[in-house]
């Protein structure tokens, strides 16, 4: 770096810890005190951000993983279960990463809290996933759920309802970054505070920040005096991050010195997947390598599923004693993604994030476990609502699988259109939801509403134009085929 530049980054640096230190001003003391551990972990961030130039990996040196490093599931399964499996469950806590708002759903507060199948919200599916395995194996697995400060509050006032159940729940808040100014490279945050515009001024940074705030708020040091050893982190919204026993059971039965430290699930690329972070082998060491890492010249070779023919499902499992190692000698360099955004009232700011899978590289003895695409179920979109509602899946327990009537295991193809988009929309165009046990793909674009025990099997295509409006009429059974044109069916 020249010296030219050298002095610029300091006076960036000096610029940032001077406008941090005049926001914690304007805040009481307890929030003080939380928010400079948070803006510590900013300035690390930060320093990192202005240090880095260039891409973050040189495409060269990018190699496929070693065959042994990515496991196929069925070889994990071979070697059985043994007959005390509580032991080993009661060494284990269930992360959920419970940050995200259901804006893209069309929904207010936090995501988990959508209604998902029966009248149940991802956080009762969840609940009732782990208080099934509490019961049956007479164990003790607690959920700890990463809340932000988008949902905390809201996910606080629903926890009451589980209180009688048999489920130990704990919950902290992943940390509060403040947005900087794309020119300036300074906080756009006038104080600490969270209403009108300032909301706007901050964000959670991304996943990856799970481990200083897990950390922080003194719930690792807790977990680890209880005699847990692993957590299972996931998505909240992944219906398929169940606790599988014979995962946990490979990470039990290695021996002391050569523990594995972290097992990343992955599972074969489909077309839907191109844009999924998937493992690679770079200096020795096994990598989470994410699209927003590649250099532009190289993305479609990225997207390849010849290639790069796996992703990360982002379903972890992590050595609690290792994260406390780690977090000690302040040793995980997670990768930097720089977040773009523009404010509603056109402002460009930047958002610094991380990701959890990308710590991969970090920890001893990492290794990939392939496994079934069952394991891979979220709910980002109304299209992903249609399959998890329909009869495709039962729901046992809390934990969704395929119907056994489904001839072949694949779930079909499903993309609705715009008017679906929100969900309390999406729910008013069906009147019930339809037969998909037999259908392979499906398209429905425009004004288009669903009557009652509707059956839709192979490919479907459904398209009213503008100004046009189609229903299907109640009983209706299309197989391979196209509907256009215009359709009212009124009450008369």
């Amino acid at each position: 770096m020249t010296e030219f530049q050298e002095k610029l980054r300091q006076q960036h640096e000096e610029s940032m810890h001077r406008e941090l230190e005049a926001l914690l001003a304007t805040a009481g003391q307890a929030e003080a005190q939380i928010s400079r551990k948070d803006f510590d972990g900013f300035k690390k961030i930060f320093h990192r951000f202005l240090q880095v130039k260039g891409p973050a990996v040189e495409w060269a040196k990018i190699n496929r993983p070693p065959e042994d490093s990515i496991q196929p599931y069925e070889k994990i399964k071979t070697k059985g279960l043994p007959e005390n499996i509580a032991a080993s469950l009661n060494k284990l806590a269930v992360v959920k990463l419970n940050g995200g708002l259901g804006t893209s759903m069309g929904c207010k507060g936090p995501k988990s809290l959508i209604s998902v199948r029966n009248e149940n919200t991802f956080l009762d599916l969840t609940v009732q996933q782990i208080e099934h395995l509490n019961k049956t194996f007479n164990a003790d697995v607690p959920l700890v759920l990463m809340n932000s400060f988008n949902t905390d509050e809201d996910t606080k006032k629903i926890l009451q309802k589980y209180k009688h159940h048999r489920v130990k729940i704990h919950t902290f808040n992943q940390s509060r970054y403040p947005r900087i100014n794309k020119e300036s490279l300074l906080p756009i945050a006038k104080n600490m505070g969270m209403n009108g515009e300032n909301g706007e001024a901050w964000y959670p940074p991304g996943h990856g920040d799970v481990y200083a705030s897990f950390a922080n708020c003194g719930l690792l040091d807790r977990l680890l005096a209880e005699g847990k050893e692993y957590i299972f982190v996931s998505n909240i919204d992944n219906l398929g991050a169940t606790v599988d026993l014979f995962i946990l059971q490979h990470l039990m039965s290695q021996p002391a010195d050569r523990r594995c430290e972290f097992i990343m699930e992955v599972t074969d690329k489909t077309r839907a997947d191109v844009k999924g972070g998937t493992l690679i082998q770079y200096e020795d060491h096994l990598r989470l390598l994410e699209i927003a890492q590649v250099p532009k010249a190289h993305v479609d070779e990225f997207k390849s599923v010849t290639k790069f023919k796996i992703f990360n499902t982002n379903n972890l499992w992590i050595s609690l004693p290792a994260i406390k190692r780690l977090q000690d000698e302040n040793a995980m360099e997670l990768e930097i993604i720089v977040n773009p955004k523009t404010l509603d009232g056109g402002l460009n700011v930047i958002q610094l994030e991380t990701a959890v899978g990308a710590a991969i590289k970090s920890f001893n003895n990492a290794l990939g476990v392939n496994v079934p695409r069952s394991r891979f179920l979220p709910v980002k979109t109304s299209s992903d609502l249609l399959l998890v509602m329909s009869n495709l899946y039962s729901l046992d327990a809390g934990s969704l699988t395929m119907s056994k009537k489904r001839e072949f295991p694949t779930t079909p193809h499903v993309k609705l259109g715009s008017s679906f988009t929100k969900v309390q929309e999406f729910l008013s165009r069906f009147e019930s939801i339809p037969d998909m046990l037999e259908l392979d793909h499906l398209t429905v674009s425009g004004d288009v509403t669903f009557g009652k025990n509707v059956s839709l099997k192979g490919t479907v295509i459904i398209i009213a134009n503008h100004g046009d409006r189609i229903d299907i009429p109640a009983g209706a059974m299309l197989e391979n085929k196209i509907v256009s044109g215009n359709l009212r069916i009124l009450d008369h």
